[in-house]
């Protein structure tokens, strides 16, 4: 099926489990005692492998228990902090932005999620294109007329790739949904052309296709990346550094948006400050993105009220 963009089409995500709920009303809290549900999303991008070793830490330094769920990520976690199946989760700021307001998707539209707390900004999320090099894809442009895997349904991904796309004007494309890790077997496979994927790199997914085939990053940058970042202010500009993927000697312009822990209003003062404190007290046990997440950093790009727990630990 041919893709026609329209000047909001890349804002009409629908079908993402847990966004039933999303009018508003909250359910009965996810944990159980001191059981704790924690959404992260797909296990072949950053959120996964993050998540469980914020499970370790928590684990280790609270009575606190973590149950860590691989999910469809941003647009579903949303979902999930709304109806109270889950306590925390990581999510995209712009998205929690979108929910927020009840604006931006039209699972949000008119229906802002008034409970969803932030927690902390943890790192940017690049969004990397990724195709392989017989694909004959090395712009932006040269994706018309493409298969293209822009993100599980509903998943913040499909929403910041449909933005893209839109933003440059490709509307000739066919459009496929699945997460990371069956977006780099499509690749190998050549059932698609070229996939989005938006994670702190770098992404295993992209690391093991890169490892059995010759991958390309596509850049986002020049005149493309300037209208992106009009169209859509949460965008930042970003680089994938040379040597992150193997094959990919050189730096690739791109951009960004944040990763974010969120939670939602039920969940109490003490809990989450207790498992804020947990984190960012042991920052040094944690092995991945260490570069970038930090207290002094953690309230940058902070698009949602900020749950009181969490403010109480970094008012501290």
């Amino acid at each position: 099926m041919t893709y026609h963009g329209g000047r909001r089409r890349f804002l009409e995500v629908t079908g993402a489990a847990g966004v039933a709920a999303l009018a508003g009303c909250i359910g009965d809290n996810g944990g159980d005692g001191n059981r704790l549900i924690w959404h992260a999303g797909g296990t072949g991008g950053t959120y996964f492998p993050l998540s469980n070793e914020f499970k370790t830490i928590v684990e280790d330094n609270t009575d606190f228990s973590l149950n860590v769920q691989s999910t469809g990520a941003s647009v579903e976690n949303v979902g999930s902090l709304a109806d109270g199946s889950a306590d925390f989760a990581l999510i995209q700021n712009d998205i929690a932005s979108f929910a927020k307001d009840g604006t931006g998707i039209d699972a949000f539209q008119d229906n802002p999620i008034n409970t969803l707390r932030g927690v902390a900004t943890l790192y940017p999320e690049t969004i990397t294109l990724v195709t392989l090099a017989g694909n004959d894809i090395a712009s932006l442009e040269d994706l018309s007329g493409a298969t293209i895997n822009t993100g599980d349904l509903g998943s913040g991904t499909q929403v910041n790739a449909l933005q893209i796309l839109e933003s440059v004007g490709i509307s000739d494309f066919e459009e496929q949904n699945a997460g990371f890790s069956q977006a780099s077997e499509q690749l190998a496979n050549g059932d698609i052309d070229a996939a989005f994927v938006v994670g702190g790199w770098p992404v295993g997914a992209i690391e093991d296709l890169a490892n059995t085939n010759d991958i390309v990053i596509v850049p986002i940058e020049g005149e493309n990346r300037e209208a992106i970042k009009e169209d859509a202010s949460w965008f930042s500009d970003d680089t994938i550094p040379g040597g992150t993927y193997s094959g990919v000697d050189e730096d690739i312009e791109t951009v960004a948006v944040q990763a974010m822990i969120a939670t939602h209003a039920d969940v109490s003062a003490d809990t989450v400050e207790t498992v804020t404190a947990a984190i960012f007290d042991n920052l040094g046990d944690l092995s991945i993105k260490t570069d970038f997440i930090s207290v002094d950093s953690a309230q940058d790009g902070m698009s949602i009220e900020l749950h009181e727990g969490a403010a109480a630990y970094f008012d501290t």
